[in-house]
């Protein structure tokens, strides 16, 4: 992931893991993102320390490797675009 610790700093690229799914959740394998005006805006011109760290490239392709109780529109396996929201 390309994770931006503080703002207007340069990124680092680092492994993360994500706990799996709870209630209402769906975990995804992210196989491809780019970041965005709005990740570029966040990092570079606002300035603001609220949000740091976050994760760049929040729209993306990817799998769902496992959902939490509640989920029946996605299975595990399927592939699709996704936009992440925190």
């Amino acid at each position: 992931a390309a994770v931006a610790w503080e703002p207007d700093q340069p990124v680092v690229i680092e492994e993360i893991e994500v706990a799996p799914p709870q209630a209402s959740e769906v975990r995804i394998k992210i196989v491809a993102t780019s970041v965005c005006h709005s990740d570029l805006y966040h990092l570079l011109q606002s300035m603001h320390k609220d949000g740091f760290p976050t994760v760049l490239g929040h729209e993306g392709a990817g799998i769902v490797e496992s959902v939490g109780s509640g989920v029946t529109e996605f299975q595990p396996g399927q592939s699709n675009l996704f936009s992440v929201q925190s």
